[in-house]
C-alpha cells in the first residue's frame, strides 16, 4: 500500500474515538480528496477508450482489472453501502438515472465479472457520467462524515437490514460477490468507516496508479 495513504489510514484509525473523532474525520475527509484527485488526473491524461485496457488482465490483485472498473466499484460500493444500508435512502445511481447516463449493463458493484469480462464492461461505459457519479457519491458520502457523531459508529444492523439490501439486487448472487451482503451487514458504522469509506478507496486507487504506469510504458 501506498506508504503515504497507508500513514493517513493509520490516521483516521486512531482517532475513531470520542475525543478524537474530529480529527479522525478531518484526516479522512483529506484523505478522501487526494485519492479523488488522483483519479481524475486519470481523466487528463489518458483517452476513454484507455479506461477499459487490462494490461494485467491474468494478475493476482485489483491491479488486474481497468480503470473503468476500479472507479465503478468503489463508486457502486460506496453508494450502495451508504444509502442503501446506513441512510435507507434511494442511491445516487437510481436517483439520478445514473445507469441510463453511464450506459452500465447492470446495476451490482462488479465482483461477478472475471479477466476479459471487466474490459467488456469497462468499453461500454461513458467515462465523464463515470466520473460525475464517483463525484456525487463522494460529495454525499463526505456530507454524512461530517455529520458523523460518536454515537452513530455503533449502529448495527440487522437481518430485516440484510433482507432489504437484498431485495435490491444490487449485489451479484455469483459466488465472487455474494459474500458482500454478509461482510457489510456484519459491520458497524465505525467498521464502514474504514472499510470501504477509506481503505477501499486507497487499495483500488493504488491498482488504478500501477494501471496507468503500465498504460504510459506502452506508449512509450
Amino acid at each position: 500500500m501506498n506508504e503515504e495513504w497507508s500513514l493517513q489510514f493509520k490516521t483516521v484509525q486512531a482517532n475513531l474515538k470520542k475525543a478524537t473523532l474530529d480529527t479522525a474525520i478531518q484526516s479522512l475527509l483529506a484523505l478522501r480528496s487526494e485519492l479523488f484527485c488522483c483519479a481524475k488526473s486519470w481523466q487528463k491524461t489518458f483517452a476513454p477508450s484507455q479506461f477499459s485496457a487490462q494490461p494485467f488482465v491474468n494478475a493476482k490483485g485489483y491491479h488486474s482489472k481497468t480503470l473503468a472498473y476500479s472507479i465503478w466499484h468503489v463508486a457502486r460500493i460506496e453508494d450502495i453501502v451508504l444509502q442503501s444500508l446506513v441512510q435507507n435512502q434511494p442511491q445516487i445511481f437510481f436517483d439520478k438515472n445514473y445507469q441510463g447516463r453511464i450506459n452500465a449493463p447492470f446495476v451490482t458493484t462488479g465482483n461477478e465479472l472475471v479477466k476479459t469480462q471487466i474490459a467488456e464492461f469497462s468499453r461500454q461505459l461513458n467515462i465523464e457520467e463515470l466520473f460525475s457519479y464517483f463525484e456525487e457519491v463522494k460529495l454525499q458520502t463526505d456530507d454524512f462524515l461530517r455529520k458523523l457523531q460518536f454515537e452513530n459508529l455503533r449502529q448495527t444492523f440487522t437481518p430485516a437490514d440484510k433482507e432489504r439490501l437484498q431485495s435490491l439486487s444490487v449485489v451479484s448472487t455469483a459466488p465472487e460477490a455474494s459474500w458482500l451482503t454478509d461482510y457489510w451487514c456484519g459491520k458497524s458504522v465505525k467498521g464502514l468507516v474504514l472499510m470501504p469509506f477509506s481503505r477501499h478507496w486507497i487499495m483500488h486507487i493504488e491498482a488504478g496508479n500501477r494501471i496507468c504506469t503500465k498504460l504510459e510504458k506502452m506508449a512509450e
